[in-house]
């Protein structure tokens, strides 16, 4: 799996071969096909890999006693570090978003972030952690496609080197849009802390 992982990411879902998929897997085209029917069913077990990361990932964070905001925000650090370090989920994110990967654009990872950070927006207003200007359902719709579209800009200009910093000026945009006054330079520096990468923290490749 991290040999196709590592094929795919590279190269992109059109232009990755079984061959080299193969080659990069230590197993012949054969063996592979042994395991899957096709191309497409790599792709999809990569992504629903992707997704057991992520989730898994998610769930732990959810369960720390934080505030909404602060969910959020270590929710977005946890995946900016795992896609600057971890192959499974920087090839599953790549054919999330790669329009040339199926022929039904796939639209329930999306879903599923905005559905939950809609969750922990209303949460956020509902205990005076928002100031309730901008409301959870359009946070969430704002949120997920400005992530989606940093992280490609990010993987274009610096193959991501940037990406933790570039997710940390988007949440300050954001907080400095949600957050009331009186809470604003608090959660600035929460925004500090949390996207501040300590090198004990760093993630390893896998």
């Amino acid at each position: 799996m991290l040999g196709a992982a590592e094929v795919i990411r590279t190269a992109g879902y059109a232009n990755a071969t079984l061959n080299d998929i193969g080659a990069a897997s230590g197993v012949t085209k054969g063996a592979l096909y042994f395991h899957f029917d096709s191309k497409e069913e790599i792709a999809r077990a990569l992504i629903e890999e992707q997704h057991r990361v992520t989730r898994e990932a998610a769930a732990e964070i959810l369960e720390l006693e934080l505030t909404p905001v602060e969910h959020m925000l270590r929710l977005c650090m946890d995946l900016a570090e795992r896609l600057t370090s971890d192959p499974i989920v920087r090839a599953g994110i790549r054919l999330t978003t790669d329009s040339s990967t199926f022929d039904t654009p796939l639209l329930d990872p999306y879903r599923d972030w905005m559905a939950s950070f809609e969750e922990l927006a209303r949460r956020a207003e509902a205990v005076g952690e928002t100031n309730g200007l901008i409301s959870p359902e359009v946070f969430a719709r704002t949120l997920i496609p400005s992530y989606t579209g940093v992280q490609l800009v990010s993987e274009t200009f610096t193959g991501r080197a940037d990406l933790i910093d570039r997710i940390h000026d988007l949440w300050r945009v954001l907080l400095t849009a949600i957050i009331p006054a009186e809470q604003l330079a608090a959660k600035l520096a929460l925004a500090d802390e949390v996207f501040t990468v300590k090198p004990a923290r760093r993630r390893k490749r896998a």
